[in-house]
């Protein structure tokens, strides 16, 4: 039988990072751990360096060609990675 404080533990790991304020960084390296699957293969193989920051992706690619291509697509993978974070995580794509 449940007591009536009993919380599953999905609902008490998003309570205890809105508690400790780590729930932005947590999905920060979510984004960066799942970069493969936004972009596919091909250009997170391509990616040499990612980080956020500020609310900005950074992006360091090797190949110029993908460079215009993920240009072109900014929006659309800023609003995958906001989905995905069901927040604003990430208003702007900076290319190193």
């Amino acid at each position: 039988m449940r007591k009536a404080n009993d919380k599953s533990l999905k609902d008490a790991i998003e309570q205890m990072l809105q508690v400790y304020k780590i729930k932005r960084r947590f999905d920060e390296t979510a984004v960066i751990a799942t970069w493969p699957d936004l972009v596919g293969k091909p250009v997170a193989n391509r990616t040499k360096e990612i980080f956020i920051h500020d609310k900005k992706l950074f992006l360091r690619i090797e190949s110029s060609v993908i460079k215009n291509e993920l240009i072109m697509m900014r929006t659309q993978i800023i609003d995958k990675i906001n989905e995905q974070a069901k927040g604003i995580l990430v208003e702007e794509i900076i290319f190193l």
